[in-house]
């Protein structure tokens, strides 16, 4: 996603069905994907809700995820011919993680959760801030009888997210176990909505798709579940991921940064015959990328920023994607796209320039945290 600058966007965010919820709740705001979102709230701040999603459960707006629908005859193997991955390996009612790349370019357009519902109906989660563009492209390519439709601001969605998810949602009567990248239809509230066993924390978890009317009565019923709980913003959403070694479209995956070279490989059905970017990045899968998604920890102390320069001796060899503080591990963390000539290994130290001073930090492969997503 895309952070929007507040003087530029001021007049034209939009705003979740359940921002007065979060405005009573002391929230911060910012804007994110062209949404006004909270980052943060009162009485906890990054660090508790962190925490709280590790040990517990948290609860996440993430209303302004973009939604669009796909039906008519032949649906789905219309969106697998021109997605990523392969919804070959998956059936009704099971969701995967999916990319959109550039046909020329093999860039990524923007990575999505595809929930399949049947061979005629594909729902799609992107992010925020490429909702328009995903849905165009799908809609310049569909078939006669294949309908695309944008559905942005129809739902709400509420992640929620932590060891103690399914019992929360299980005091409210709503199913917890089926598999990990399923769903299942529930009533709650009297909205009728999806459970999703989805998330981007690493943690157990699910997502809840609501229609956008019967939000504010699908949170206060979470919220009155009697069910330890706290409310999270994308300040949280962004460590948890990043912990998680999970990719941020816009920084760590964008329309100069392939999936070859974030390593999101296993996102790719390379068997298909046909997706967006097939002929590009099976050329550059077979001649290798120029530069490769790596993690790095840090030694020294010191919080790495997304646009730092990582070097080796004197030599510049990649730039840091994302970066943060990690709660969990009480240390720097980051992403960095490392350049395959330098020959680096899991293991070997390099240097940050953090605003004009070099800190250490070691190559290792991510997650920097072990993930319970599957328990």
């Amino acid at each position: 996603m895309t952070d929007v600058t507040p003087d530029a966007a001021a007049t034209r965010l939009r705003r979740s069905p359940l921002h007065e919820r979060h405005t009573a709740l002391g929230a911060k705001f910012a804007p994110f994907g062209g949404w006004e979102m909270p980052l943060e709230y009162a009485g906890g701040g990054v660090l508790k809700e962190h925490t709280a999603v590790r040990t517990a459960v948290g609860v996440f707006d993430v209303s302004h995820l973009g939604k669009a629908r796909i039906t008519g005859p032949g649906a789905a193997g219309f969106v697998n011919s021109c997605l990523s991955n392969d919804l070959g390996r998956i059936g009704p009612g099971r969701a995967q993680y999916t990319l959109c790349c550039d046909d020329a370019t093999g860039g990524v357009v923007d990575d999505i959760i595809a929930y399949l519902h049947a061979d005629d109906h594909v729902f799609l989660i992107p992010n925020a801030a490429n909702t328009t563009e995903v849905v165009r492209r799908l809609r310049a390519a569909a078939p006669a009888g294949v309908t695309v439709t944008d559905e942005h601001e129809a739902y709400a969605v509420l992640a929620v997210q932590g060891p103690r998810s399914a019992e929360l949602l299980g005091a409210l009567g709503l199913p917890t176990e089926h598999g990990y990248m399923s769903f299942s239809p529930a009533t709650l509230a009297g909205a009728e909505l999806t459970v999703c066993r989805t998330g981007y924390t690493g943690e157990l978890g699910y997502e809840l798709v609501v229609p956008a009317a019967h939000a504010v009565a699908v949170w206060d019923a979470l919220f009155a579940a009697g069910v330890e709980l706290r409310a999270c913003g994308l300040g949280a959403r962004d460590t948890l991921r990043t912990e998680m070694g999970y990719p941020l479209h816009g920084q760590d995956l964008s329309l100069e940064i392939t999936p070859v070279q974030a390593r999101s490989g296993w996102a790719v059905g390379w068997d298909k015959p046909a997706f967006w970017g097939r002929d590009v990045l099976l050329a550059e899968k077979a001649a290798g990328a120029r530069r490769t998604l790596r993690g790095l920890a840090a030694v020294d102390r010191a919080i790495p920023r997304a646009g730092m320069a990582v070097y080796a001796g004197d030599a510049q060899v990649g730039t840091i994607t994302s970066g943060t503080f990690s709660p969990t591990k009480k240390q720097g963390i980051a992403l960095a796209l490392l350049d395959t000539d330098a020959k680096l290994a899991d293991g070997d130290v390099v240097e940050v320039d953090i605003r004009g001073r070099r800190a250490q930090m070691r190559v290792t492969r991510p997650p920097f945290v072990q993930p319970s997503v599957k328990s």
